[in-house]
């Protein structure tokens, strides 16, 4: 079902923390696996704006539908980044402008050819980019909140919970409205379908792998996915994919994911130990 984007807008709002008591951390901190996830959701999350600034120079910004859903989303992730960083700030650690301030200098070239590459991959896609856009959005969106719910099983802290399901609330609406005109656009169109899966299997990675170090993109992915409830969440999301037009049979998220093998106990802080070379 698509979403009416003016309905969704009006209900939009920045996160309420309202009752989330931050002070706990300091008394009772989150281990260094969860702060490391917690880190990388913190950068992605803050990076929203600089997806944004990419779609802009697509067709995208022609539909109003889209704009008035992109400027939201846009609105509310920066909230869920702010309150991860709060969560950070209480163990003593750099969050919010300084920390994204390091990240987006440290970017380079590949930063400054995202807007050209994406202004070049729509062009070639021409009609079916929309759909392609919003199929991306969706899978990005399920594996985003799957990968908060998995946090909520690893790190089993009363506040953190809180946060993190009052999020999750905020990443359904973006769920529903990527969903939704994902089946939408992709129905009627053969084209878009073709196109959509092709890219899908060849392009699509982890969110956050063409911001964060691949060391950083494996220890995430294994820490929240390599157990088996994340391997059945990420054989949920697959589901989900494969009921889209076009879609069955992906096998996206745990092909991709698979690549990602390292066993958790040999990802250090600076990434893959010898013996797991």
């Amino acid at each position: 079902m698509r979403i009416d984007p003016d309905r969704y807008a009006e209900r939009a709002s920045r996160l309420d923390l309202t009752g989330i008591d931050f002070d706990a951390f300091r008394t009772r901190p989150l281990d260094a696996a969860v702060l490391r996830c917690l880190r990388y959701m913190h950068d992605v999350e803050h990076h929203t704006v600089c997806y944004l600034r990419d779609l802009l120079v697509t067709p995208a910004h022609k539909d109003p539908r889209i704009t008035t859903f992109l400027t939201v989303w846009s609105y509310e992730e920066m909230w869920h980044g702010d309150a991860i960083g709060r969560v950070l700030a209480a163990h003593g650690e750099d969050a919010g402008a300084p920390r994204i301030a390091r990240l987006r200098r440290g970017l380079g070239l590949r930063d400054r050819l995202a807007p050209a590459l994406h202004a070049l991959g729509s062009a070639i896609a021409g009609r079916a980019f929309g759909a392609l856009h919003m199929t991306w959005g969706a899978v990005n969106e399920w594996t985003t909140q799957a990968g908060y719910a998995r946090l909520i099983d690893r790190a089993q802290h009363p506040v953190l919970t809180d946060l993190l399901n009052r999020i999750m609330r905020q990443e359904g609406n973006h769920i529903a409205f990527y969903a939704g005109e994902a089946s939408h656009r992709l129905a009627d169109h053969p084209r878009a379908r073709r196109m959509v899966r092709w890219a899908l299997r060849r392009l699509w990675r982890p969110v956050g792998a063409g911001v964060m170090p691949a060391d950083e993109v494996a220890f995430m992915v294994q820490t929240l996915f390599g157990d088996e409830p994340g391997q059945d969440m990420v054989a949920r999301i697959d589901r989900r994919i494969d009921r889209l037009p076009g879609l069955a049979d992906l096998r996206l998220v745990s092909g991709v994911l698979d690549r990602y093998g390292a066993p958790v106990a040999q990802i250090g802080p600076g990434g893959p130990t010898a013996s797991a070379a």
